[in-house]
């Protein structure tokens, strides 16, 4: 599989995203919203919204992206906000490619670490393991912090 990445954020990217994450079934839809937000900030900010995308693309199509961010109240540290795939491609490395890519962009932005928070329920376990296989660890467990039973887990990387 050919993926090429950009990071140029286009009008129809709030459609893309939105699908993208709805494909997953894992989000609430006001979480779908958010994400949807994040391209709407960045395509009326620019950079100065403080996200930052890459969107992955086979052939011409848009099958997956990340967005991220310097954490505005630390120097060095940024926040991956999102990273998806399409339901259907999960599996062929589309995710790790984009981690990757993501994790060298915000080396050269300066950053030292990246954050990343998941959930701990039982679903998000391939989540928590794809964080895990790809140089992650989880510093942080709050309990019940999402609902009763869904606690918020916070992994980074340092780079």
């Amino acid at each position: 599989m050919n993926i090429s990445l950009r990071s140029e954020v286009y009008p129809q990217d709030v459609e893309n995203v939105r699908n993208i994450v709805e494909s997953t079934g894992f989000f609430y839809p006001h979480e779908v919203k958010i994400a949807v937000e994040l391209v709407e900030e960045r395509l009326s900010k620019g950079p100065a919204s403080g996200y930052e995308f890459l969107f992955a693309e086979v052939d011409g199509t848009t099958v997956g992206y990340s967005c991220f961010g310097l954490n505005p109240s630390t120097k060095k540290s940024f926040d991956l906000y999102w990273i998806a795939t399409f339901k259907d491609l999960r599996g062929k490395g589309i995710g790790k490619f984009l981690l990757e890519e993501t994790c060298r962009k915000v080396k050269e932005m300066g950053g030292t670490a990246i954050y990343a928070e998941t959930s701990g329920r039982p679903m998000y376990k391939p989540t928590r393991m794809f964080y895990e296989n790809n140089g992650f660890i989880c510093e942080a467990v709050l309990r019940d912090f999402y609902d009763d039973g869904d606690d918020k887990l916070i992994f980074v990387r340092r780079l």
